[in-house]
């Protein structure tokens, strides 16, 4: 069982909204709901159709701004303004 399984369907479709955002690491979905980027990409993979989700995820890897460590120094946002 994964720590997915235990949020809301809110939760769900709120994460799977910052996960398609460009500019939202996948540390700040770590930081608001306790997933991690792994967890995250299981997540999306169980909430989308399977076009959907291979569209994401040949468009997120390797994204700089998805992955915090890769980010600029100057680029210091973290939380998505519509966090809950």
């Amino acid at each position: 069982m994964s720590k997915a399984d235990n949020l809301s369907q809110a939760y769900k479709s709120r994460i799977v909204e910052m996960a398609w955002e460009d500019r939202t690491p996948f540390d700040a979905i770590e930081f608001q709901f306790g997933l991690n980027e792994e967890e995250t990409i299981e997540l999306m993979r169980s909430e989308m159709k399977r076009s959907s989700f291979k569209m994401w995820r040949k468009r997120v890897t390797g994204r700089n701004t998805k992955h915090r460590k890769k980010r600029k120094d100057s680029v210091n946002r973290f939380l998505s303004p519509k966090k809950y």
